[in-house]
Parts: structure tokens; C-alpha cells; sequence
């Protein structure tokens, strides 16, 4: 995960596979005091050239800062919705589940339903403070199959909106498109990346861990991501919505190993492209909603089961 700055802690999470959750304490949406915020690191500037091969429209959703969360200690997240989610409800925060508080998921390992205290600067379309979101909840949290964890908050869509103007993204809930201009947007660095989808990988493995039909960025369009990227979410410049979530890259050219991911390909060869990044798909996290709730037994449902 190379996308997980601090190697100290990343040792530390490596030790166990499961941690006590601190005890959930509600919080309400209030102004952050200002704090300084790490420089962020300057943006790809190659120009986007897509493949010759594919037709792209043109981006025409193309994501901001706003809804995006700075989650300590060095991972991005977002304010999400189902695309059935009400106003009512209580929002929802997506981010990695190498992003989760506690230590690396072991492989085979799948999280739900935990109690959960954890707070995030909510940011708005300029990358400013302008509020913070308290977890109440770990609803789902994986390494296997996905690199995903979706918390939920003490504070509903409504509330969120009311306190800070702030609308949540939705997730799609379809399979994302190959060749589609896509925004990846970093609560941690406040800044954004234009990138590009260059297909899916079937498999990819880093160390202990594999990924199913990950996507791949397109190298030719500038996504040249960095550490405190983890947990940021993928948006589609076509229709705004979230299609994936970010959360590692080859650093060192090193195959299948921690911060050096290889895919591989359904005959079994494995193929390794220094810096080459993927993302992990979020539509599978619709096909597992039974009225707004998250049904692993539903069937259909795509995300790994405990």
C-alpha cells in the first residue's frame, strides 16, 4: 500500500490482524479551528492523450475537493450516498481498508458491524476546513478481494448540508467504463489528479494481498499519484458519480511485493509495470444494499463475505 505514508505504523499494523475498536462517541458537525496542512505535492502536468483505440467524451462532471475528508493519521476519504440514500440517513464515509484504524487486515479477513470513534476535516470545493464528521460505525472493511472501508457517521446528509453546504457524492452502481476520464480527488493533499482508466486488471497482488478486476490508470495521462492518496475516491468526469477507490501503485518496479504490486493474468504469468496504479471498484458495494442496508447475504451481492 504505498499510498499509506508513515513506515513506522505500517510495521505496527503488520503485527496482528485485528484491534479493539475504540467506543463510539456521537459528535456533532462544528468548525474546525485552522491547522496547518502538509504542502501538497505539485500537480501532473502531462497533458491527457487517450488511447487512439477508444472514444472519450468529454468531461463534463469533473470532481472538486468538496465532500472530500482528511482522515488522520495520513489517508484521504469521502462523504458518500447509495443512490437510494435520503437525506434523513446517516451519511456515510468511504476510504481504504488499509485506511482502517486498526491494524493490516489479514487476508480472508472481512470486518462489519464494529463500534467506531474517528474523526475527519470535511472539506469544501477549494480544499478548505469547513467542518468535521465523527464515525459512529465500521459498517464493512476488507483487504481481501477489495481494498475498501465504509463507515457510517453520527450525522445525517441534512445535517452535513446544513452545517456546511456540503452534498455527499454518490456511489454508481454500475461497472466502471474503460477509457473514461476520471478525477481522483486527495482530502489529505487537498488537491486533485486527472487521470485516465486503462482497462482492468483481473488480479492484482501486493505481499499478502489480492484484488479482483482492479482498475488501472492510464500512464499516458498524467495520474501520477503520491503517499496520502489512499482512500480517495475515483470520480467519473461523465457523470460525477464514484466508480472506485484509490489505493496503490508499483513504487520500485519490485513484483507482488508490499508497495510493489504485480497483476495476474488469467494463465497464471505475472506482468509488472513500475508505477504503474490501480484502484478497487465501489458499484460492488450497491449490489449489496437491501433498503439501505448493507445485506452480504443478498444474492448478487459482489463484496467477499466473512
Amino acid at each position: 500500500m504505498p499510498f499509506f505514508t508513515s513506515t513506522s505504523r505500517r510495521s505496527w499494523r503488520l503485527m496482528a490482524a485485528t484491534a479493539t475498536a475504540v467506543a463510539a462517541t456521537a459528535l456533532t458537525v462544528t468548525p474546525a479551528d485552522a491547522t496547518p496542512t502538509p504542502t501538497p505535492p505539485p500537480k501532473a502536468t502531462t497533458p491527457v492523450v487517450p488511447s487512439s483505440a477508444r472514444q472519450v467524451a468529454p468531461p463534463s462532471h469533473q470532481a472538486s475537493l468538496a465532500g472530500m475528508i482528511k482522515l488522520p493519521p495520513e489517508c484521504s476519504a469521502s462523504l458518500v450516498r447509495y443512490p437510494t440514500s435520503r437525506d434523513k440517513d446517516q451519511a456515510l464515509m468511504l476510504t481504504n481498508g488499509h485506511c482502517w484504524e486498526g491494524v493490516f487486515i489479514l487476508p480472508g479477513v472481512v470486518l462489519t458491524d464494529q463500534p467506531s470513534s474517528r474523526t475527519g476535516d470535511l472539506l469544501d470545493a477549494r480544499g478548505r476546513t469547513v467542518g468535521q464528521v465523527q464515525t459512529d460505525r465500521l459498517l464493512y472493511a476488507t483487504m481481501t478481494g477489495t481494498d475498501i472501508a465504509l463507515y457510517r457517521l453520527t450525522q445525517t446528509y441534512a445535517e452535513i448540508k446544513r452545517a456546511t453546504g456540503i452534498k455527499a457524492l454518490t456511489l454508481a452502481s454500475t461497472h466502471p467504463v474503460d477509457g473514461r476520464a476520471v478525477t481522483i480527488a486527495s482530502g489529505y493533499w487537498q488537491t486533485t489528479y486527472s487521470c485516465r482508466i486503462d482497462g482492468f486488471a483481473p488480479a492484482v497482488n501486493e505481499a499478502f494481498w489480492t484484488w479482483q478486476d482492479s482498475i488501472r490508470y492510464d500512464p499516458t495521462s498524467g495520474c501520477q499519484l503520491v503517499a496520502g492518496t489512499s482512500g480517495s475516491p475515483i470520480v467519473d468526469d461523465n457523470n460525477g458519480k464514484i466508480v472506485g477507490i484509490n489505493n496503490t501503485a508499483n513504487t520500485d518496479g519490485g513484483s507482488c511485493t508490499l508497495n510493489n504490486p504485480c497483476e495476474i493474468n488469467p494463465g497464471g504469468t505475472t506482468t509488472v509495470v513500475k508505477g504503474e496504479g490501480y484502484g478497487q471498484q465501489t458499484y460492488w458495494i450497491t449490489t449489496c444494499l437491501t433498503h439501505n442496508t448493507l445485506d452480504l447475504a443478498k444474492a448478487g451481492c459482489l463484496l467477499p463475505k466473512p
